[in-house]
């Protein structure tokens, strides 16, 4: 691996000098010392053919000839348009779906040893010029025996190498770090490279992605939010994807959009509420939302549906990251940095020792200016830059698990900065928010997980059970018949005890006291029964 990753760094090293790269470096305003510097570079000394490109065209190829890391990181600047100069940005934007396809040829013979049949033996017409070409696949149109219209996806060869040898140099990278810097051991970066390494390792996994996708067509089924192609499974292999081929809009074609008279604001709306409904009700969220795996349906354009293609990153989260998000998020729209600064301390992610009205007060200054403004009054940039700032100051740490969601709402954010400038995200997000948290709270939701907890409590008593049978009778086989009734008894008393004390805070004003009295209720009826019962 060190023998690779040395490679790697040396091939790195001749495209930045081929495209000329530093030349966007010393383009900053840096100290006189540093911009001497470049006199002193031996490759500087001749001129280069590439220099007669534009720098936007010489930052695309260089990232095209790096591979899919790097291919990746150019999809995700593209949509960044407030950060980037718009020459740059349009240039990134071709790495969405325009990367220089391989040999047709190639991946003709991919397709059938992965089906182990002649491709004319599936499909009645098989287009040899790609639909599209990305950084880890690309597609070709065709048409099954059965004639359904289709688009075949296919991995490129040889990429697992190339991503081994910049996965090695990311982790000696976060690794160095870490030892160097005290703030960068708050970013958790070899946790962070860790699970980048999983996530680009499953989309060279096409069987993943097809489970992915007939997931996420499962979970909007008949919504007039989102579509998502049908997959054919049964021409569906590691290397291979066949799925309905869709016929949309691309949602940056800004223009023909326009011609169909497509309402812009709602689809801007559509997508923040198709980001919330994905994390908070179904915790499995398309994380590739760039805009060449998202189209606009040509039905009903005063209703526009968005189609998503590409579910080879998808990320989830657990229970307690939802609620925990979600808590944030409430008390961040209804400006309360109190409770902000309160979760923060109470989830662990600064020290317990923190100062809360320090930390409050910090928190009020980032992002109380950004409150009643269009995006495109906004700079996201410069607020995360002040966030990190904020971050380092009070030893906040940054949660990897939650690095996924971070890069899929800057994409979402990017989406409808173009779409519809004007969208004020937060009175978008804020009445979906509060519904997802009055359902958690609903007698329907609450009795739902009150049965899963009724149907858990046998096990949890012969757990118990077995527990404190071996910490009194450790050389005991069997234990009379009595003491399992005794047992099983005491635990359950013992659960109703707990179900009343949590209930009586919850009443008299705990955490969930916004939402309403229903928790408390029903965890002081659920106590009582386990109390007082025979």
């Amino acid at each position: 691996m060190k023998l690779l990753a040395v490679r790697r760094l040396l091939r790195i090293q001749r495209v930045v000098i081929r495209y000329r790269l530093d030349d966007l470096l010393f383009a900053l305003p840096l100290p006189w010392f540093l911009l001497a510097l470049r006199y002193a570079l031996p490759w500087r000394w001749f001129p280069r053919k590439t220099l007669e490109l534009s720098r936007g065209a010489r930052l695309r190829l260089a990232l095209q000839d790096l591979g899919p890391i790097f291919i990746k990181f150019g999809q995700i600047l593209s949509t960044r348009r407030d950060l980037l100069p718009e020459d740059i940005a349009d240039e990134l934007m071709l790495l969405q779906d325009r990367v220089p396809p391989f040999d047709s040829q190639l991946a003709v013979k991919l397709i059938e040893e992965q089906l182990g049949k002649k491709i004319s033996e599936v499909f009645s017409r098989f287009d040899i010029e790609p639909l599209a070409s990305a950084s880890v696949a690309q597609v070709h149109a065709a048409q099954l025996k059965s004639g359904e219209e289709v688009v075949v996806k296919v991995i490129r060869p040889g990429l697992k190498p190339i991503i081994a040898q910049d996965l090695a140099w990311l982790f000696i990278l976060a690794r160095t770090a870490e030892k160097l810097s005290a703030d960068a051991r708050l970013l958790h970066p070899v946790d962070v490279v860790q699970d980048y390494e999983k996530t680009i390792y499953d989309e060279l996994d096409l069987l993943r992605e097809a489970a992915n996708a007939s997931q996420l067509k499962r979970n909007f089924d008949g919504s007039p939010l989102l579509y998502v192609p049908q997959v054919y499974w049964d021409w569906c292999r590691p290397k291979v994807l066949v799925m309905e081929r869709i016929y949309g809009i691309q949602v940056t074609d800004l223009a023909t959009l326009a011609d169909q008279r497509t309402d812009m604001k709602m689809l801007a709306e559509r997508g923040v509420e198709i980001f919330f409904t994905q994390v908070f009700r179904d915790s499995f969220f398309h994380a590739d939302m760039h805009p060449g795996n998202i189209f606009v349906s040509t039905v009903n354009p005063w209703s526009p549906q968005y189609i998503a293609i590409d579910c080879g990153i998808v990320g989830s989260l657990t229970p307690e990251d939802q609620d925990y998000l979600a808590r944030n998020l409430f008390a961040f729209f209804k400006r309360d940095y109190r409770r902000v600064a309160q979760l923060h301390i109470d989830s662990g992610w600064v020290p317990a020792e923190t100062k809360l009205n320090e930390f409050e007060a910090a928190i009020r200054t980032v992002c109380e200016p950004i409150f009643e403004k269009p995006l495109k009054d906004i700079s996201f940039g410069q607020v995360l830059m002040r966030l990190f700032q904020t971050a380092r100051r009070f030893n906040m740490e940054v949660q990897p698990q939650l690095v996924l969601l971070q890069k899929t709402l800057l994409n979402i954010e990017g989406l409808g900065r173009q779409l519809y400038p004007d969208l004020d995200l937060w009175n978008t997000a804020q009445p979906f928010l509060e519904r997802w948290m009055r359902e958690r709270v609903s007698p329907k939701t609450l009795l739902g997980n009150l049965h899963n907890q009724v149907e858990q409590l046998p096990h949890l008593a012969n757990m118990t059970r077995d527990l404190l049978e071996r910490m009194t009778q450790p050389h005991a086989a069997n234990p009379p018949v009595a003491w399992h009734r005794r047992s099983d008894d005491w635990f359950l008393r013992l659960l109703g005890a707990a179900h009343l004390a949590g209930g009586a805070i919850l009443l008299a004003g705990g955490p969930l006291n916004e939402l309403g009295h229903w928790p408390g209720a029903i965890m002081l009826a659920v106590g009582l029964y386990l109390v007082v019962r025979r």
